[in-house]
């Protein structure tokens, strides 16, 4: 029971002393704006959120390298001619978020600390760290396997944050893969929308 601790001669040591445990020349409206408020807070404040949700504001970002090697489904490697053979892991890059950009990154992995792994929370996440890009959404690809969808270019960190920051949730077992494809710049037929295809000679064809 809490009345057991009202004559504690900690807690009222500590109470007696509070205010010198405060520098009281500091109003307190700057602390909670600078640290306490995550939609205000800035520098050390945001690395204390961050912290507390479990997201660093430093991204290791893969070396821009690529190799010989055969088609595989994927654009990985490079036809004879045109890329070096694989001879080491890649190198990264460290990336340090700004504020701004580290803030959302917080907002987003508090969010996807208490969701559920499914499309909707996962796409409304997807929403959160890419405000105003483009159209962005998980696939369910069937067989254990999910994809996440950019009808947009990704930034070298934002693919960071999307392949290794941890804040898109995944179930457990679940294959996931990245597709970029910028929208409308890809030829196709008046079947995908009329926004989302563009003609002969306007549009290139899609290779994954």
């Amino acid at each position: 029971m809490i009345v057991q601790y009202l004559n504690s001669p900690r807690i009222k040591t500590l109470v007696s002393n509070l205010e010198a445990y405060f520098d009281l020349s500091v109003p307190i409206e700057s602390f909670y704006k600078l640290v306490f408020n995550v939609d205000t807070a800035q520098g050390f404040g945001l690395d204390i959120w961050g912290a507390i949700v479990g997201v660093d504001r430093d991204l290791q970002v893969a070396g821009d390298v690529d190799n010989f090697g055969f088609y595989d489904g994927t654009n990985d490697y490079k036809p004879f001619g045109s890329a070096p053979f694989y001879q080491a892991p890649l190198a990264t890059t460290t990336y340090t978020l700004a504020d701004d950009a580290y803030r959302i990154l917080i907002l987003a992995k508090a969010l996807s600390n208490v969701s559920a792994t499914t499309p909707k929370a996962i796409n409304q996440l997807l929403q959160n760290l890419f405000p105003d890009r483009g159209r962005c959404y998980v696939n369910d690809l069937g067989n254990m396997q999910m994809r996440y969808t950019f009808e947009f270019y990704l930034e070298p960190y934002e693919e960071a944050i999307v392949k290794t920051s941890g804040v898109l949730p995944k179930t457990s077992g679940v294959s996931v893969s990245v597709l970029q494809v910028e929208v409308p710049y890809v030829f196709g037929f008046s079947e995908m929308g009329t926004h989302d295809s563009a003609p002969f000679g306007q549009g290139t064809f899609y290779t994954e």
